[in-house]
C-alpha cells in the first residue's frame, strides 16, 4: 500500500490541487487523472457522493484515503469545508491547443485579455464548462491554472481547454470584443464559432486585441453604472449566444 501523504508531497509541485469535493467531484465527472486523493472524514466525504455525485461514488470510494485533520490542513493552503482534496494530472497544453483550433468549432472560445483577478477567472471557467464552451483563453501573465482560479473554477478546468496565448495566436474565428463603446448585443447574432473577448474590469481591451476585433458588442446597462462584473459579462454573453443559437448543453 502506498503512503498518501509521501505520494502528495511528490506530486504537489507538478499537478492542480483539487480544493474540496465539488472541484474533485467535477475533475473526476470529465475525465481527469487523479493519482492521490485525501479527506479529513471519509464517512463525511462518501454520504456527500451518495447525496450529491452517486455517479462518481465508486471512483471517490477507491480514490480517498482518510487522514489526520492535522494532516489534512498542512497539505492544502486553506483548508476546504467539506476536509477534501486531491491532485490531478494537468491535460496536456498539446491536447488543448489541437482541441481550440479545430474547426468547425461548434460553441465559442472566450479569451480574457490580461485578466488580474484570480477568483473572477476562475468563476469565467466554470460558466464557460456551464455552457459548453469549446474552452477558455487567457492572455497576459497570469497563469489560468493557478491554485486560486482552479478553486474558483470548482474543478471545471477538465471540462473545457484552458490555455494561455498571445492575442497574436488566438483561435481563428469572428472575433467580438466586449467594449462600452460597441453596438448593443440584442441585435447581433451570435455565431457558434465565435470568438467572445472581454477586457479587464479595470483597464479594458487591451489596444492589440481591440486592433484584431472584427466587432465591438456592448451590453446594456443602466446610465451611471461604470461596469459589470468580468464573470457577470461572460455569462450574459454566452446566455445571449446560447439563445440565439438553440445549440445543446
Amino acid at each position: 500500500m502506498t503512503d498518501p501523504v509521501a505520494d502528495w508531497h511528490r506530486l504537489a509541485a507538478t499537478t492542480v490541487l483539487l480544493d474540496g469535493f465539488h472541484a474533485l467531484k467535477h475533475a473526476l465527472r470529465f475525465g481527469a487523472e487523479v493519482p492521490v486523493a485525501v479527506t479529513a472524514d471519509r464517512t463525511a466525504a462518501l454520504a456527500l457522493a451518495d447525496e450529491l455525485a452517486p455517479d462518481v461514488r465508486d471512483v471517490l470510494a477507491a480514490l480517498l484515503t482518510e487522514v489526520p485533520h492535522g494532516t489534512y490542513s498542512s497539505l492544502v493552503p486553506r483548508p476546504h469545508p467539506t476536509a477534501v482534496a486531491a491532485l490531478a494530472v494537468r491535460p496536456s497544453r498539446e491536447s488543448h491547443l489541437a482541441r481550440l483550433a479545430r474547426t468547425p468549432r461548434a460553441t465559442p472560445v472566450v479569451v480574457l485579455d490580461n485578466p488580474r483577478n484570480l477568483g473572477n477567472t476562475g468563476a469565467v471557467i466554470r460558466l464557460a464548462a456551464g455552457f459548453g464552451a469549446t474552452g477558455v483563453v487567457t492572455t497576459g501573465t497570469v497563469d489560468p491554472w493557478h491554485p486560486t482560479v482552479v478553486r474558483g473554477g470548482a474543478g471545471l478546468h477538465f471540462a473545457t481547454a484552458v490555455e494561455r496565448l498571445e492575442v497574436s495566436g488566438l483561435p481563428s474565428g469572428p472575433l467580438f470584443a466586449l467594449d462600452p463603446e460597441g453596438d448593443d448585443i440584442r441585435g447581433v447574432k451570435l455565431p457558434d464559432d465565435a470568438v467572445l473577448a472581454f477586457g479587464s474590469e479595470r483597464t479594458g481591451l487591451s489596444p492589440e486585441l481591440r486592433a484584431r476585433a472584427d466587432h465591438l458588442l456592448s451590453l446594456p446597462m443602466r446610465p451611471q453604472v461604470s461596469s459589470y462584473n468580468l464573470a457577470t459579462s461572460v455569462a450574459m454573453t454566452l446566455y445571449h449566444w446560447s439563445a440565439g443559437s438553440g445549440a445543446p448543453l
